[in-house]
């Protein structure tokens, strides 16, 4: 089995260059675009929705710059960062909040090649990490009537966001608990638990098949046969999740 892909969020405020970048990462088959944001509040919004593995970021943007991005998100927050900018100057500004690398426009294929394999390198190092402190992690304790039931993570089809709170769809019912998807979702292991819609995650040994719709959409059908929709945002990740799965 390959490798699982990496994720990707552009953040540039020139469409030309958002087209560039798209074209040069489409050829890379370990990467797959999951948003694109023309200024600093939509840099926020992508890496908080989708939080990419790396993120291709822009340093002179409408409303926050992108030294105003990286300083919006929390440390959970940050994915590898790749500054792409035509201005010299901010380099070491760049080296000092710890980007992988600065990539100076205009730059050759080779030169972005060289800056996205230190990317990965960093994304890959992160997600382990991460796996192995999520491996202890076998049961959510959720509060039920003045006691606390742990419910064993095995149990759980999908997980629906409600507000403050998230359902815990379980083989047993369902389970409210006090956190929110994005917590929950950097709190799951990445390999069991899969992102499809802002408001729904899904256990992945549960999925039996994905049905393409109109407009670059999908439905997921799971094992107990519910039917969860896919946002057009996250087509690519889960179909490249699946087809790896497979």
């Amino acid at each position: 089995m390959s490798a699982e892909p990496l994720t990707v969020v552009i953040a540039d405020d020139e469409p030309l260059a958002r087209a560039t970048l798209r074209r040069l990462l489409e050829r890379d088959h370990e990467l797959i675009l999951v948003g694109s944001a023309a200024h600093g509040q939509a840099a926020v919004d992508a890496v908080r929705e989708h939080a990419p593995d790396l993120l291709l970021l822009d340093v002179q943007m409408p409303g926050l710059d992108g030294f105003g991005v990286l300083a919006a998100l929390s440390p959970d927050e940050l994915p590898a960062v790749v500054f792409v900018t035509a201005h010299d100057r901010y380099a070491l500004d760049a080296f000092e909040v710890e980007a992988v690398d600065y990539l100076l426009k205009p730059f050759d294929d080779a030169r972005f090649t060289q800056a996205i394999e230190r990317a990965k390198l960093r994304a890959r190092a992160g997600r382990a990490s991460g796996a192995s402190s999520r491996e202890a992690l076998r049961r959510l304790a959720v509060r039920h009537r003045g006691r606390i039931d742990l419910v064993p993570l095995d149990e759980v089809r999908w997980i629906e966001s409600a507000d403050q709170y998230v359902r815990l769809h379980c083989d047993d019912g369902v389970h409210l608990l006090r956190e929110s998807m994005s917590h929950l979702e950097d709190t799951l292991d990445a390999a069991r638990f899969l992102r499809v819609h802002r408001s729904a995650m899904v256990a992945v040994a549960r999925l039996r098949s994905l049905e393409l719709a109109p407009g670059g959409t999908g439905k997921l059908l799971l094992d107990d046969g519910s039917e969860l929709p896919v946002a057009r945002s996250r087509l690519a990740e889960v179909r490249a999740r699946l087809s790896s799965d497979a």
